[in-house]
């Protein structure tokens, strides 16, 4: 039985922006084909896209260090004493393993990894779940600080010494740890520590790459007192950034068999998870700089393959640099490039894995290679949908509707 995908393809231009930079505060570049492109990572794509279908979804995900603190924060409103709010803190992460989760005790027990967690309501299930331990917790507290009371003759070289042991059940609070949600089930998981927890990634995510060579732009800043001494011309900040420009290919595929295998075999709810997933790998648009740049396009194609086997990126179309038209631009330059890069692959690999395929453009030439043209993203990702949805053979289920 094959592995089935749906390879997503945009190209869009990009007005004058900076959509991430590096820890010197520059857009992100990187060479490709001896000229250099402006880079857009994956992780840069993915966090919007995910909070855009938590949005949708109304079924949050949190990544963060903060869930012990944010229990005690719980606990203290539930009129816990403080003492007492931050030892179940910690007893969250210790209790998560058998060995615990490493925290920061300064800190209510943050803990050192990150973890991404169904965030609807596990605060208030870990609050309950201390709430029905809490005669427990006050016993390990009493006896902690007794122990520290007293004279230390212990053997320092003792690895596990001073780590108290786990007071809640450890199968409840790694159950609530382990819950997923529709993002978890798409980008997946790992908590360091928590094996248990991992859930691979259905979504793979390629750097978003410019078509052509493109510079960073300097932009001079300034800005001017409201407030100025009488006399006083000169500005009260100046600065300089650097924006970017250009036509950007991006790729990503789902492995859609195995979100259906997330989904208990549930092909009708991964099918709607990928197409609100396409409509957010379509329609969003990256947060940095958005007061101050607002680069608000949508793509001028999309792309669509359903494929058994494996995915297929058409990354090389742009390997040599596209050139701009004699008039200027590089979207039709770009648009020409990916279509005959899927005809080169089609007639190198053949077309056996090749569910179904199609696409939507802004541009007035027709695509050979591309598959059926649709009129709007609406209809061609039902489309990819209709293929994504029909067996081996290429028809539609037998209990299809």
């Amino acid at each position: 039985m094959h592995t089935r995908y749906l390879d997503i393809h945009v190209l869009e231009h990009r007005p004058p922006s900076c959509l991430n930079r590096d820890r010197h505060n520059m857009p992100k570049t990187m060479t490709v084909g001896n000229a250099t492109r402006i880079m857009v990572p994956a992780q840069a794509q993915r966090r919007p896209q995910r909070l855009a279908l938590e949005s949708t979804l109304e079924e949050p995900a949190a990544r963060t260090r903060n869930l012990p603190p944010q229990v005690a924060r719980a606990l203290r409103a539930a009129g816990w004493p403080e003492e007492l709010a931050r030892f179940a803190a910690g007893q969250i992460a210790r209790s998560a393993t058998a060995k615990g989760l490493e925290t920061n005790p300064k800190e209510d027990h943050r803990t050192n990894a990150m973890l991404l967690v169904a965030a609807d309501s596990i605060v208030e299930d870990l609050a309950e779940l201390c709430t029905a331990h809490r005669a427990d917790l006050e016993k390990g507290l009493a006896r902690l600080q007794k122990k520290k009371e007293e004279p230390d003759d212990s053997d320092d070289t003792n690895p596990g010494r001073g780590k108290p042991p786990a007071l809640l059940p450890t199968d409840q609070v790694a159950a609530c740890l382990n819950r997923p949600t529709a993002t978890i089930h798409l980008f997946g998981r790992m908590l360091a520590g928590l094996t248990d927890a991992d859930v691979p990634s259905a979504v793979q995510t390629a750097p978003a790459l410019t078509t052509h060579r493109s510079d960073l732009q300097p932009d001079f800043v300034t800005a001017v007192d409201d407030w100025q001494d009488p006399g006083d011309r000169g500005s009260a900040f100046m600065d300089t950034t650097f924006l970017t420009s250009g036509v950007f290919y991006r790729f990503t595929t789902v492995n859609l068999t195995d979100l259906t295998r997330k989904l208990d075999s549930d092909q009708n709810q991964a099918l709607r998870l990928a197409g609100l997933f396409m409509r957010a790998v379509i329609m969003t648009v990256l947060p940095a700089k958005q007061t101050s740049t607002a680069p608000h396009t949508v793509p001028d194609l999309v792309a669509y393959a359903v494929r058994d086997g494996r995915p297929v990126t058409y990354a090389s179309a742009f390997e040599q640099p596209v050139q701009a038209t004699p008039k200027g631009g590089y979207l039709t330059p770009s648009y020409h490039a990916l279509d005959t890069c899927a005809g080169i692959t089609h007639r190198l690999t053949g077309t056996g894995d090749l569910v179904g395929h199609g696409y939507a453009t802004a541009q007035n030439n027709d695509a050979a290679h591309l598959g059926t043209r649709h009129d709007s993203f609406d209809t061609l990702i039902a489309a990819a949908l209709a293929h994504a949805a029909t067996d081996a053979t290429g028809q539609p289920p037998a209990n299809a509707a």
